[in-house]
């Protein structure tokens, strides 16, 4: 990591790079400790990858869809339009992802890092287009 400070100034960071991620508090409490979980796991590609999973699972679970199988979960969240047939096809190759590491998968290979981040970067889509975005729009809509 890497931070900027002016020189002028009482040398207080004004800049980092890379920008952390920053798990929104709209998110429902179970959902965000996944994906803060696997946003500090991404070192352990595995773990993040199933983490980012089981964030994906609790965005659905808490928008009323309980019902069956992680599977069953995405299917019925595209067919009563929760989520766009797009967003459904990246959820199912992210849950595949994380059930090859539950299942201890041996034809498969371990994640990588690269893809710990396309599971985070999509449970950190589904959580703006479910949560943080309708938050905003209900704060905006209070503040007229």
């Amino acid at each position: 990591m890497l931070a900027v400070s002016p020189r002028d100034q009482n040398n207080e960071i004004n800049g980092v790079w890379p920008q952390p991620h920053v798990v929104s508090d709209a998110l429902p409490a179970r959902a965000r400790d996944f994906l803060s979980q696997a946003i500090a796991s991404q070192h352990a590609p595995a773990g993040a990858v199933m983490l980012a999973a089981s964030s994906v699972d609790a965005m659905l679970k808490e928008k009323g869809l309980k019902e069956g199988s992680l599977n069953t979960r995405i299917n019925e969240a595209a067919t009563s339009h929760l989520i766009t047939k797009e967003m459904a096809a990246w959820a199912h190759d992210i849950r595949l992802d994380a059930n090859d590491q539950r299942h201890a998968d041996e034809s498969v290979a371990l994640p990588n890092e690269a893809d710990a981040e396309k599971a985070i970067e999509f449970a950190s889509a589904l959580a703006q287009f479910l949560f943080v975005l309708p938050a905003r729009v209900e704060r905006g809509r209070k503040a007229e």
